[in-house]
Order: structure tokens, then C-alpha cells, then sequence
């Protein structure tokens, strides 16, 4: 039995890559990979129809494992991003300014142009201020250290 012709298998494979973009998900283009893969090896070597199965097979679970390893990076890459529902996490390191003077700990910062609630030491109005965490809604900030002025090189 000869199995079906390295065309037909091409043919596959670019169906299920058509397929690709209109279904939901991304695992098609995996197995149409490998749909190729055993389409190509038809081709050069003329695999009998237990062959091209075993191949299509071997070549399916291979590109899936592959999918698998790109999938996961494309993902960590996100991660380092703004994860959904945790944008607070970006504001970490922000500077921002006190627009409502803390007294007891308590008071408004303006980021950008929002105005968030703050908790942090007594700060007056105008202050600049660093985020450096956050409890529910409430930022947690801390006063900006002034940059000490340099000091002349010696010898001038």
C-alpha cells in the first residue's frame, strides 16, 4: 500500500493553516507543521502509508513540543510587561508630586494625571514624592532624596 501522495499532505497542511486563522487558539499551525514536515519527507524518501502515519505522527508531537517552548517564551516575555489586573505593579518607582499635604501619615499624590491616595511620612504640598509599594488603593510613598550638590574637584 502506498499511502497518499506528498501533495495530498501539503494540501493538508495548508488547509490547517487556513484553519489557523479563524479558529480560536493556536495549535493548528503545530500540526500543519507537521503535515509539512511528513509531506517533505514523502517526498524525498517515498514513505508507505505506516510510514507517513509514524512520521506524521513524530513530526505532529515534535512541532507541538516546539509550540510548547515558544508559547512559554512569548509568555515570559509578557510577564515582564503589565500583567492584566496588576497594573499598580507598574507604578513602582513612579515620581509624583503631593498635591494634598500628608498629615498623619495620610495624603493625595498626583501621577501623571491622576490623583491616587498616599500614605507615607508628613510631606507639604508640592513635594516629590517615589512610589514604593502600595496596600490595596493606597500608594505607599516615600520623599525624593535631594541630589547632593557636587563638590569642587580638588586642587581648583
Amino acid at each position: 500500500m502506498s499511502g497518499f501522495g506528498w501533495w495530498a499532505l501539503m494540501i493538508l497542511a495548508g488547509a490547517l493553516g487556513v484553519a489557523e486563522m479563524f479558529a480560536p487558539g493556536a495549535y493548528l499551525v503545530w500540526i500543519a507543521l507537521g503535515a509539512a514536515l511528513t509531506g517533505a519527507a514523502d517526498a524525498a524518501f517515498g514513505l508507505s502509508l505506516e510510514g507517513q502515519l509514524g512520521a506524521f505522527a513524530a513530526a505532529t508531537a515534535l512541532s507541538c513540543a516546539a509550540g510548547y517552548f515558544v508559547y512559554r517564551g512569548l509568555h515570559g516575555r509578557q510577564r515582564q510587561e503589565e500583567p492584566l489586573n496588576e497594573r499598580h505593579r507598574a507604578m513602582l518607582g513612579e515620581r509624583g508630586t503631593v498635591c494634598e499635604t500628608f498629615v498623619n501619615g495620610r495624603g493625595k499624590v498626583r501621577l501623571g494625571d491622576s490623583v491616587w491616595l498616599a500614605a507615607g511620612p508628613d510631606l507639604a504640598e508640592g513635594a516629590t514624592v517615589v512610589v514604593s509599594g502600595f496596600h490595596g488603593t493606597r500608594l505607599v510613598v516615600e520623599a525624593m532624596q535631594p541630589k547632593a550638590p557636587a563638590e569642587p574637584a580638588a586642587g581648583s
